[in-house]
C-alpha cells in the first residue's frame, strides 16, 4: 500500500494546449483551450495571455467540460513571442501553475475580439470557481485517508504479533 501512496501526492498535468507549446501562428487565436489529466477547477483569474511590449491579451470567461477549460480571447500588442500563464486547482485543492509559449507573427488586430455569444454562461464558471467540499486550503482529505490506513494496519500488525506470541 505504502509503495501505491506516491502516485497519489501527484498533481494533475497540462496535456495538451491549443495554442500548443512553441506554436507559431500566423494570426492571433479566438479561443485558447488547456487540457490536463484530470478534471480541474478555476481561481479567480485563471488565465493571462501576455507579450511584447507588455501586450495584455483579453482573457473571456473561460469554460470547464471535463479536463478541458476553453477561454474566449481578445488579442492586443505586436507581433511577436507570448506567454500563457494558468493556474487551476487540482482535485485535492492544492494550485497548479504553469505557461504555454507560442508566437504571434502578425499584429493581432483589435477587432479580433470574440462576440458576446461565444462567452459561456456564467453558472458553469461559478460553480467550478471552488471545488466541492474545499474550505479553502489545509490538509487535503485523501492525506487524512491515507493516514488512517497506515495507523490501522500498523496496529493490526502489533495485535497479531502480540497474540502469536501468548
Amino acid at each position: 500500500m505504502l509503495v501505491a501512496a506516491p502516485s497519489a501526492f501527484a498533481h494533475t498535468a497540462l496535456e495538451s494546449s491549443d495554442p500548443s507549446e512553441g506554436a507559431s501562428l500566423s494570426a492571433a487565436p479566438s479561443q485558447v483551450q488547456l487540457k490536463f489529466a484530470e478534471p480541474v477547477t478555476l481561481p479567480a483569474d485563471p488565465i493571462r495571455i501576455t507579450g511584447p511590449e507588455g501586450a495584455k491579451w483579453t482573457v473571456g470567461r473561460p469554460a470547464i467540460s471535463g479536463a478541458t477549460i476553453t477561454a474566449p480571447v481578445q488579442a492586443t500588442g505586436p507581433a511577436g513571442a507570448y506567454t500563457l500563464a494558468y493556474t487551476v486547482l487540482a482535485d485535492d485543492g492544492d494550485e497548479v501553475t504553469g505557461e504555454v509559449h507560442f508566437s504571434v507573427t502578425t499584429a493581432p488586430s483589435s477587432s479580433a475580439a470574440p462576440s458576446s455569444s461565444a462567452a459561456p454562461t456564467s453558472a458553469p464558471a461559478a460553480a467550478a470557481s471552488q471545488p466541492a467540499g474545499d474550505s479553502g486550503g489545509g490538509f487535503p482529505v485523501w492525506a487524512w485517508i491515507v493516514i488512517a490506513v497506515v495507523v490501522v494496519a500498523a496496529l493490526g500488525g502489533l495485535l497479531a504479533t502480540r497474540s502469536r506470541r501468548s
